[in-house]
Order: C-alpha cells, then structure tokens, then sequence
C-alpha cells in the first residue's frame, strides 16, 4: 500500500496517456490532479514538467519528485524548490533509442550531403556529390552522458572517428574523450560534426555561441538535440552566413513551439525538427515511478538522482 498522494502536473501532456500505466501498476495508489489536488499535506509524489515556480515548494509532505523528461533545468531553475526532496530524472531505455536514431541520422544527413543533394533535386539537375568516407569524417558528442555515449555505440558501427566531451573524465573504448575547460578547445577543434546533447545548466547555458563555432574547423556542421538554450540563434546564423559552418539541424529552440517569424525556419543552411529526437515513452515512465515509490516505501534511496550542486 502506497504511503500518501502522488500529484501528476500534466502541464502539456494529455493525462490519459500517462496515468492508466501507472494505475495498473499501482492500483491501490491515489493519484491526483492540479485541478483536484486535494489536501497538499497528503502529497507525497509529484510528477512534474516545467512546474510553476513555488508549486512544489508548497507539497510540504513530499518525499520525491519525478522529472517527465531527461532534462531537468525547469525545476532545477526554481529557486524555491525544497532541496531535501530528491528529484528523480527519467532514465529510459526508449528514449536512448529515439535519441540515438535522431543523432545517427542527422550525422548521415550531414555526412552524406544530403542537403546538397535536396537542393539539386529541387533545381532537376542531376549531379553526383562525392562525400568522404565515414572513417575520415569527426564526429564529436558534446556533453558524453547515457545519451552521448548511446549514440557513440551506434555510430562506431559506422565507423565514424569518434570523440566526446564532458565536464568530468569519462572513458569509452573506441572513443577519444575530453574533459573539463581545459578539454573543450581541443575537442571542437577537431569535430567535422558536432552533437550537442549537455544538460542545460548555468555553466551551458549560451554555450553554443560564436567563440564555440569559431573553434570548429572551417566548414563543419552543428546538431542541437539538447535545449534550445543552448544555443545562441544570431551566432549561429552568423556562422552559417559567413561559411564557417556548412550547416545545423535544430530540433530545440529558446522558444517553443518556434515562432513562424524566426529566421530559422527558411534559413537554406538548417534543418528545423520539432522538438521530436526523443520522447518519454509514457508505458517505461510510470514503470520507473512504480518501481521508486516501492523503494521509497520501503525505505531505500530514489534513483536516478538529480545532483543540485551540477544541475543535472
């Protein structure tokens, strides 16, 4: 039996979707809503998505919060969010998947010349590209988590010459890794294409801005499938615009859903997604919940969990 409330704020996302998984799961669990939330005191779950400012600050009784998505800069963000209460970020198989196929992809794409290719197609001229051969093409993985390195598996099949960066030391076999400050401008420098995939912190936040392309090596190409604050938007168009860099598959943005008057979207040089490399698949979600509020009430640890101090 369940000790207390579970608060699903289903800011954005259909609660049909979701909460039958868990219910089956969890049938004895009492699970509200933010338009019937009940007494607050009773709340000893949230699940949350860019939850208002304060809203969980005032669930005096909770005992652990669970982030819909593998980012969790919205919550970290909030200033008033009660540090004792662990956070718990999705890890989920699923959505490595997604990632990964949306990464491979957009590599290809680039590599490829795909985009070349579209534009000939659209002109009807029938002209054949050369592109060099995968094992001569730099892929770097800006930001070497569960993501990064998932991606790094599948693209090592290709034989890509892979490098990944982290702010911490990391080792993958077949991977040339770089750490920390001191690591980051020797990794641009030698990634044809670089995958931003960081966790949106402070210390991220912009970090996609001129100086970052300008130690790229010239012609290179850009995919962002992280957060949109990431990214610098007039740098990068000014990147593009000087032939720096060759091209940049978007899939987040500083403002979503895009604005139809963002540059962005006509831009001949990007390739706009959005906001669809991966998503929390609702079934692999409401297992993880199930299987940590049957931790907790046992009196074991959340996993997964978000360290404050890193903001991730």
């Amino acid at each position: 039996m369940a000790n207390g409330a579970l608060l699903f704020q289903s800011i954005g996302y259909p609660l049909e979707l979701w909460t039958p998984h868990l219910s089956r799961l969890r049938p004895d669990l009492d699970i509200r809503t933010e338009e019937n939330p009940g007494r607050a005191d009773q709340i000893h779950y949230c699940i949350a998505w860019k939850p208002k400012p304060g809203s969980l600050a005032a669930l005096p009784a909770l005992k652990v919060v669970f982030s819909m998505g593998a980012g969790v800069d919205a919550i970290v963000a909030d200033a008033t969010y009660p540090r004792h209460v662990p956070l718990s970020r999705v890890v989920d198989p699923t959505l490595s998947q997604s990632m990964t196929e949306y990464v491979v992809m957009s590599v290809l794409y680039w590599h490829r010349r795909m985009h070349d290719l579209q534009s000939l197609q659209r002109l009807r001229k029938w002209r054949q590209i050369a592109s060099p051969r995968a094992e001569n093409v730099r892929v770097g993985i800006l930001g070497f988590g569960a993501l990064g390195q998932a991606a790094a598996t599948a693209l090592q099949a290709l034989n890509y010459r892979l490098s990944g960066w982290s702010q911490t030391p990391k080792q993958a076999q077949g991977v040339t890794t770089f750490h920390g400050r001191e690591g980051l401008e020797p990794f641009l420098n030698q990634a044809d294409i670089l995958v931003c995939l960081l966790p949106l912190t402070p210390g991220t936040r912009g970090i996609l801005d001129a100086r970052l392309f300008a130690s790229l090596p010239p012609g290179a190409c850009v995919i962002n499938a992280a957060r949109g604050g990431h990214l610098v938007e007039d740098d990068l168009i000014r990147a593009l615009d000087s032939g720096h860099l060759r091209g940049a598959t978007l899939d987040v943005f500083a403002t979503e859903p895009l604005p139809e008057t963002n540059p962005l979207w006509v831009h001949p040089k990007v390739v706009v997604t959005p906001h669809s490399a991966a998503a929390t698949d609702p079934a692999a979600f409401m297992a993880h919940v199930a299987r940590t509020i049957a931790r907790v009430d046992q009196g074991l640890p959340p996993e997964n969990l978000v360290d404050f101090a890193r903001g991730y």
